[in-house]
């Protein structure tokens, strides 16, 4: 049984969500085969838990629910991460986070305050409520920091119901809307031609290049003319990665991506279950890497983490819709299955960054999670050390 919605979120988007079943534990929550081109191994040790901690369900914040958390990133200037709700402006007009985690042993991340992302001219972003003509109503899902020039990158999901398909925009650090990107037609809706996103299925992930002049798009699922979503023993049909380049403001090049089959099979046969990119991260200028979330309906959430070479992928951005033999997807590394990473409970992790560095020089992975606004979920951050490959 899937957990009760909010009534104020309740949607056919809000139902595909990772929702919890109440009572389930979330032992065995085991990697049920990799599809795709993945090596089915994890390199030992490449992930190792430091800290992990909670913000307490419906936290207020100068006024505004705090949740929903489905994108992070971290300001070594200010020592500050910035995290992105996903909540369509139904609590609280669209907005990001700040937040300080000087010592992730020690206690849970102290919250400092919220800005409102303003839409083209100003002003919030309007609801599904107050719908404007002419203008989407976000679904935020990723976010990062430019330090270049101290700008946000964020994406939306877009407004598939109402023709608006995904999106990228840059804000100024106080909110103020700087630009939208201009995207390729593919990303469209054109549900006449079956065509085109699928509602919530779209850009759920960004990550910038180390150099600040290339940023990443991540779709979460398949264009519909790329093939299906995956299924418990099927992989999905390949995600589209396209890469932006931030100074002329185009698309230039685009991979694609192959998510697993659902590792985890559903306790009612038949019942909802899901996998798909929720987030992606550069390693340095070429190598990413690539967060997969899955729920089954009494299961829970399943975690994986995987390496991509960029590189060694085909150039897709000229191919209308892909098939066997007209592309080469990337091939993936089994970083780390989360459930065996000691956490004391799997959730909608959505959200991935690097943090400062830890001592000896090594990378701290922070991640958190989508509570999706539900009772029965948990706003929960988690860092690691990470060791890169030899």
């Amino acid at each position: 049984m899937q957990a009760p919605e909010n009534p104020i979120l309740s949607t056919s988007s809000i139902q595909r969500r990772r929702l919890l079943a109440a009572g389930v534990g979330f032992a065995g929550l085991a990697l049920a085969g990799c599809k795709g081109g993945a090596t089915p191994n994890p390199d030992p040790g490449r992930l190792r838990l430091v800290a992990e901690a909670r913000w307490p369900r419906r936290l207020h914040i100068e006024g505004t629910t705090a949740g929903g958390l489905s994108g992070i990133d971290y300001d070594p200037i200010r020592g500050e991460y910035l995290l992105i709700s996903d909540d369509r402006s139904d609590l609280a007009p669209v907005r990001y986070y700040t937040a300080r985690w000087p010592s992730p042993q020690a206690a849970p991340p102290e919250s400092t305050g919220v800005v409102q992302l303003q839409r083209p001219g100003g002003g919030p972003w309007p609801s599904r409520r107050n719908a404007v003509d002419g203008l989407p109503v976000p679904d935020p899902e990723a976010l990062r920091l430019r330090p270049a020039t101290n700008t946000l990158l964020w994406t939306s999901e877009g407004d598939v119901a109402r023709g608006f398909g995904p999106a990228l925009y840059e804000s100024a650090r106080d909110g103020r809307f700087l630009r939208e990107f201009r995207m390729p037609a593919m990303f469209q809706p054109d549900p006449a031609k079956r065509r085109g996103p699928r509602d919530n299925l779209t850009f759920e992930g960004v990550s910038l290049t180390p150099d600040g002049r290339f940023a990443w798009l991540a779709m979460e699922n398949a264009l519909i003319q790329d093939g299906p979503e995956p299924a418990v023993g099927a992989a999905g049909g390949p995600c589209r990665f396209t890469r932006i380049d931030l100074e002329t403001g185009q698309p230039d090049r685009q991979i694609a991506y192959v998510p697993d089959a659902i590792p985890l099979r559903p306790l009612v046969p038949g019942s909802y279950a899901d996998n798909g990119v929720s987030e992606i991260l550069m390693l340095d200028a070429d190598r990413m890497l690539v967060l997969e979330r899955a729920y089954a309906t009494g299961r829970g959430n399943s975690l994986r983490l995987y390496e991509i070479d960029t590189r060694a992928a085909s150039d897709v951005l000229a191919v209308d819709a892909l098939a066997p033999g007209n592309h080469r997807p990337a091939a993936k590394t089994l970083v780390a299955d989360f459930a065996a990473l000691g956490l004391s409970r799997l959730d909608n992790t959505e959200g991935m960054c690097w943090g400062p560095p830890l001592p000896g020089g090594r990378r701290m992975l922070v991640v958190v999670s989508d509570d999706n606004f539900n009772p029965l979920q948990i706003t929960q951050f988690a860092a690691f050390e990470y060791a890169d490959r030899p």
